[in-house]
């Protein structure tokens, strides 16, 4: 972000456009598909299966049911709690408390794997 003021901060992110609340809503990936696919981290979206790595919920797993982009969190399977009549409804996850263990992949999600990890492979080559 530009600012340095906590205030200008909380705004942009409060008043961000959906192209930016995506970039937000980044998770790491596995080491495996680190491995197989040469990026870190990318964009969370529905289906995708993710790990809880912090929080009431930790080391449970599960595939993403719903991405809520006004609030930052995520939905997942079977992560619920139990309201106090009893209902079960959904809790929702900081995108920062998952690891992505299994990509849903189409074709558009695939171009965007093949640009990061060109750019990566490009800056990696550069530092040496």
């Amino acid at each position: 972000m530009p600012s340095k003021r906590p205030k200008k901060q909380r705004k942009e992110r409060y008043t961000a456009p959906l192209h930016r609340r995506r970039k937000y809503l980044t998770a790491r990936l596995a080491p495996d598909i680190v491995d197989r696919h040469g990026i870190k981290r990318i964009p969370i979206c529905k289906g995708d299966t993710v790990y809880i790595t912090r929080g009431a919920f930790r080391d449970s797993e599960g595939d993403v049911i719903a991405v809520d982009m006004k609030n930052y969190r995520l939905h997942i399977e079977n992560i619920t709690i139990e309201k106090v009549d009893g209902t079960a409804v959904q809790f929702p996850i900081p995108p920062s408390s998952v690891m992505i263990t299994k990509l849903k992949i189409d074709k558009n999600r695939e171009a965007v794997i093949d640009r990061k990890a060109a750019a990566r492979r490009e800056f990696e080559e550069k530092e040496d």
